[in-house]
């Protein structure tokens, strides 16, 4: 009789302890299954490219389609300036700020070169003179100089204070504000379906991840030029010899590292992430090299461009932006067009108006 019991105590105590496993299982996968439930796209028209974007995500997201991708493999990349951020007021943010570091920052004293670059910024700025050949290179050589020597929370908060300034060319948003409303929309959107994003941008990683915070990308998931880091108290020591004391700082220094624009995005792909995307986001042919090595990835994969071709709401080129639109086709990329597909692109209260210089 006592054994009868027994085994009946314990036949409850494994169903017990059964149903609370179970019940741990399906609070896990409710946590990380997709709110199918959610309106993601509330500031994009019906168009052929978010058509492609959720077609593909149901079906690799699909545990039973042939084309099924595993979460740790669902690597998304996008570009920063004009893939989700404004790059036309009127130039790129990383070189309105060296602008201002080197022209107008009273806290400054600005050696010849830094001032140089920041005059052929402002001559484009305000007289539509193209950059020269070597712009990329030569502006980061001359902004890593403009900074070296700040910590990185004083870096940080040097951009984030820049950011915090009036956007040249429009009401009604700071620099730092400027993002495009249906882009982040899609950053949103493969969160929520498990993808992991990325910004790969050809600006400067520490300015990159002060903005991209605004999108949703968290820090640690950023990937941008650099510049050599030393300890405060390193001085010419290098770092293999030196122990760093608990009291130092990381700081900036002018050594010019890399500058991730075209392969070099690649490279740093395949060095800091170690996978090859399954989904690539970006505006010009500086993306070009990482959505192809994302398109040669043996998962299903797909690539997208955005055209800036609203010449309304943004200070935009059309003709230049839809020429640049059949290229991308032809690539075999997904284009999105800004005045098209976009409802809004900077939300309700912004209004596009003449530059102030």
């Amino acid at each position: 009789m006592n054994n009868a019991r027994e085994r009946i105590m314990l036949s409850r105590r494994i169903i017990g302890i059964a149903a609370v496993f179970v019940s741990f299982i399906l609070i896990g996968c409710s946590k990380i299954a997709p709110d199918t439930s959610k309106d993601y796209f509330t500031q994009w028209n019906s168009c052929e490219a978010l058509t492609a974007l959720q077609e593909y995500v149901q079906d690799v997201t699909n545990a039973a389609s042939a084309n099924y991708i595993r979460p740790e493999d669902r690597i998304a990349t996008f570009d920063m300036d004009g893939t989700f951020l404004c790059e036309l007021f009127p130039t790129y943010f990383e070189c309105n700020l060296l602008e201002y570091r080197g022209l107008e920052d009273k806290t400054y004293q600005a050696p010849e070169d830094v001032k140089e670059a920041a005059q052929i910024v402002r001559d484009f700025v305000r007289k539509g003179t193209p950059y020269p050949e070597d712009w990329d290179i030569r502006f980061s050589l001359a902004a890593s100089k403009a900074y070296a020597g700040m910590t990185l929370a004083e870096f940080d908060a040097y951009v984030k204070a820049f950011a915090a300034k009036p956007a040249n060319g429009f009401t009604g948003m700071t620099y730092g504000q400027a993002l495009y409303k249906p882009m982040l929309e899609v950053i949103d959107y493969l969160k929520a379906n498990g993808f992991i994003c990325y910004v790969v941008s050809g600006g400067d990683r520490f300015i990159v991840k002060a903005i991209a915070e605004g999108a949703g990308i968290e820090r640690n998931y950023v990937i941008g030029t650099d510049v050599k880091l030393m300890s405060s108290g390193q001085g010419m020591e290098e770092g293999v010899n030196y122990t760093m004391g608990k009291e130092e700082s990381i700081i900036r220094t002018e050594v010019f590292l890399i500058k991730d624009l075209k392969t070099n995005k690649v490279l740093q792909i395949a060095q800091e992430i170690s996978k090859i995307p399954v989904l690539s986001f970006g505006n010009s042919g500086g993306d070009a090299a990482m959505h192809n090595y994302c398109l040669g990835n043996p998962l299903k994969s797909a690539a997208f461009m955005l055209i800036a071709d609203d010449d309304e709401r943004d200070h935009a080129n059309r003709e230049k932006a839809l020429a640049l639109g059949e290229r991308w086709r032809k690539a075999g990329y997904h284009v999105i067009s800004m005045r098209d597909d976009f409802k809004t692109i900077y939300g309700p209260g912004v209004q596009k108006v003449d530059f102030t210089f």
